[in-house]
């Protein structure tokens, strides 16, 4: 369990680069079209998927795994992040300073029975694995409780649904999705209300946030992951609302 953190670790950290230049390009890419950055935040959902690597000299990942997994069993462990120490001072020999400072506060003591950086490691493993299964336990109670409110709502076409209890429109399931509308949504509203959803399907936004959710609830320790999470959902939410008014003003010149 604990080599697998280590693993999921080392992942989150290289993927948190990522997530810093999709921030970064999201400044840069104001004008672009909206789906574009949606395609950015992809990269890094490929960057959590997969088990491995890219390691190039151009690469914007300075280490690919900061964290020997060696770390656990070695006598003396090692941190690479990445990030170079200071000046040097002559005749002193070179070292990553803030690597080695983090490596010497994790050595062992001479004569300690218990290695301070496996007891740190699995208390960390367990700690990781508890959160997965509270944001999973979360994710579930929250859909089941949705759904079970949405028993109260009837057909108005296809599958568009009208239900008293809800405020704002949205798509509910992953293999039938519906679209559920308020009861008391205006009619003048429902057009451009159901352009925007029928956008979200076409995308296949109810298979890519749960997706991202998901990812989230593995790496639910990396604080900005829940900020690329987070404006994830924005830039969908924004792709959608450019489409659907791109879709109606081509309808109105057609028209």
């Amino acid at each position: 369990m604990e080599a697998v953190f280590l693993h999921i670790l080392n992942i989150a950290i290289t993927a948190s680069w990522l997530v810093l230049a999709v921030l970064l390009l999201r400044l840069v890419l104001k004008k672009a079209p909206k789906w574009a950055t949606c395609l950015l935040w992809g990269i890094v959902a490929l960057r959590l998927l997969l088990p491995f690597s890219l390691e190039s000299a151009l690469s914007v990942i300075p280490d690919a795994e900061p964290i020997p997994e060696s770390i656990i069993i070695t006598g003396t462990p090692t941190v690479n992040s990445g990030l170079e120490g200071g000046d040097q001072v002559p005749g002193e020999v070179p070292d990553q300073v803030p690597d080695s400072v983090i490596s010497g506060s994790l050595a062992p003591v001479p004569g300690d029975s218990v290695d301070p950086v496996q007891v740190l490691v699995l208390v960390a493993s367990i700690v990781w694995l508890v959160g997965i299964l509270v944001m999973l336990s979360y994710g579930a109670f929250s859909y089941f409780r949705l759904k079970h409110k949405m028993r109260a709502s009837i057909v108005k076409e296809g599958r568009v649904y009208l239900c008293d209890h809800i405020d704002t429109p949205f798509i509910l399931g992953i293999f039938r999705p519906r679209i559920y509308l308020p009861s008391g949504m205006a009619e003048s509203e429902i057009p451009y209300v159901l352009a925007h959803e029928e956008a979200h399907l076409r995308r296949k936004d109810h298979l890519w946030k749960p997706l991202g959710f998901l990812l989230l609830s593995v790496y639910w320790f990396n604080p900005l992951l829940w900020v690329g999470y987070i404006l994830l959902c924005r830039d969908i939410e924004n792709a959608c609302d450019e489409k659907a008014i791109k879709d109606s003003d081509t309808a109105y010149k057609v028209s």
